[in-house]
């Protein structure tokens, strides 16, 4: 949902560091550069933050003079851990939670009398008045909120932790009423557009006009029904996105829909993940979303479209989006370009080396989950976290299936989970339990496989083999890692990394796809620290296998 006007408050900002039980505001000596995390890089800091220090973000800020009247939104894509958000010296809000975007409507805030202001004039929203922004910042790396693949004693699988600001930061004008958000659906010749905030608008399609009207006994929101005479269904050969514009009132925002079907449908005694009505194999890779001198940030928003086009040169459709949300620029590029993700939620709770790794490792595989972490408070948050997962991504027609828990991490009732998510998002494949610890609901039967030769059986779901793979291969020069350099199978150059994949695409993964399989997730799209497995090595310069070859 984008609009022509707003304001980036990226770039440099100061940061003071201080230890929790130190009173006061610290020293704003640093200077960080915003979405980059102190950890990274390209923050210009590159330093860890201690579980008892307290980061303070600070800048100013001046609102256009042409935004008088109207309401002023400040953006935050992602802060991890806990935030508190200060404007003007007033506190504007406070967000928990790592991975999820969220917004306050400060207008009121620079409200200022203007004998307060720095250059004497009214601080309200329109005046050049300078404003300040203060962001007060925890991350103990609490296992309560979302943590993903952030661990202090970083190697192997696990990876250097993240904290403070990793998106961007931006400003929004809106009219004093204004479309708060919006929700499509879409069928294989329909879309059904819904405005949230107002009660009547205009939707421009294709020269046409649609009049939204609110539904009878509705709250304020406008109503869309779109039928498309000769539809044009997206997937990733043909990744056709139908432009739209909405106007209601002095408010005007853009947006996209796109028309496909998914469905799980019998085909010669097999069930099949069809995308428009046809079996469709989804051969994927995994994406941690990891970069070497951003972690969790690229250095720039090409990046994402970069990563996307490497992979579909190698004659891959779709990418595991593994235990990380992006920001929503990621998911337009696959949207625009033709990339299918298989969208993880983000773990909470504790892992088990014993209970999620050794066990499945030896066989054990069926662990009743019910009285799994059963703290409460964790529950709620990992249930809140994935809901609102769904909210922030369900317009983008890329996301084509929801992971729930993979291999046991934070893994609780996930029957429970999986009707829940169902009864929210009905469109979408579900793959409950990732890789083992199955229970009795999910939409596929979905294994890891990397210790041995991928040998699955049919059964009344479809198949999705959702991790394997994993081959590693240090590229000297391009490797980020400590002394264990970290794969499941060691190839010793280029070569043989081709020759060995060739051979497992073609001995394993291609007989299985006559045996009903669906789905395939390679590990992985890039080296990350330890792990020497990627497609790609960590600083994306080098590819490791030929497109040419590898592609056909």
């Amino acid at each position: 949902m984008a609009r022509d006007e707003w304001l980036s408050l990226d770039g440099k900002w100061s940061l003071g560091i201080k230890k929790e039980d130190e009173r006061g505001i610290p020293p704003m000596a640093m200077g960080i550069n915003v979405p980059f995390c102190p950890e990274s890089e390209l923050s210009g800091v590159g330093r860890r933050i201690a579980a008892d220090e307290v980061m303070l973000y600070g800048r100013s800020f001046s609102v256009p003079a042409e935004w008088a009247g109207q309401r002023v939104i400040l953006h935050f894509g992602a802060v991890d851990q806990v935030a508190k958000v200060y404007v003007d010296g007033k506190l504007a809000g406070e967000h928990e939670g790592g991975y999820l975007p969220f917004s306050y409507d400060i207008t009121d805030l620079l409200n200022k009398p203007a004998e307060d202001a720095d250059d004497g004039k009214d601080g309200a929203a329109g005046a050049e008045a300078s404003h300040s922004i203060i962001v007060e910042v925890r991350d103990k790396l609490d296992h309560k909120y979302p943590w993903g693949k952030q661990k202090e004693k970083n190697g192997g699988m696990w990876y250097t932790p993240v904290s403070g600001i990793w998106q961007s930061v931006w400003l929004e004008p809106v009219p004093q009423t204004y479309i708060a958000s919006i929700k499509i659906e879409t069928g294989e010749d329909w879309a059904e557009v819904t405005a949230f905030g107002v009660r009547k608008g205009v939707l421009k399609l294709d020269g046409r006009e649609y009049e939204m009207y609110a539904q009878p006994g509705s709250d304020n929101r406008a109503v869309a029904e779109i039928e498309i005479a000769e539809p044009r269904l997206w997937s990733p050969e043909d990744p056709y996105l139908y432009e739209f514009e909405i106007t209601s009132g002095d408010d005007k925002v853009k947006s996209y829909f796109a028309l496909r079907t998914l469905t799980i449908e019998d085909r010669g005694g097999l069930q099949r993940l069809c995308l428009n009505g046809e079996p469709y194999f989804f051969n994927g890779v995994l994406d941690q979303g990891y970069w070497h001198d951003g972690i969790y940030t690229p250095s720039s928003p090409d990046c994402f479209a970069i990563d996307i086009k490497a992979m579909k040169s190698l004659g891959f459709n779709t990418l595991r989006k593994h235990i990380k949300i992006e920001p929503e620029l990621f998911y337009y590029e696959c949207d625009r370009l033709g990339m299918v993700v298989f969208q993880d939620m983000v773990n909470n709770s504790d892992y088990s080396f014993f209970r999620d790794t050794v066990l499945p490792t030896i066989g054990v595989k069926k662990l009743s989950d019910k009285k799994a972490h059963a703290d409460h408070d964790s529950r709620r948050v990992f249930i809140d976290s994935m809901l609102e997962t769904v909210g922030l991504l369900y317009n983008h027609p890329c996301v084509c299936y929801w992971t729930i828990f993979n291999e046991g991490w934070g893994q609780f009732d996930a029957d429970g989970a999986y009707d829940l998510l169902k009864k929210t998002d009905g469109s979408r494949f579900v793959d409950s339990t990732s890789g083992w610890f199955w229970q009795e609901k999910s939409d596929v039967d979905s294994y890891h496989v990397y210790f041995k030769k991928a040998e699955l059986e049919p059964g009344s779901r479809p198949m999705v083999l959702s991790e394997f793979g994993g081959y590693a291969c240090k590229i000297p020069g391009h490797y980020f890692g400590g002394k264990r350099a970290y794969g499941y199978r060691k190839c010793p150059d280029t070569l043989a990394l081709q020759r060995d994949l060739e051979t497992l695409y073609k001995e394993e993964i291609e007989p299985l796809k006559e045996k009903g399989l669906c789905a395939a997730i390679y590990t992985q799209l890039s080296d990350v620290e330890d792990e020497m497995n990627g497609l790609l090595t960590y600083d994306r310069k080098v590819m490791k296998v030929d497109p040419e070859k590898f592609g056909k």
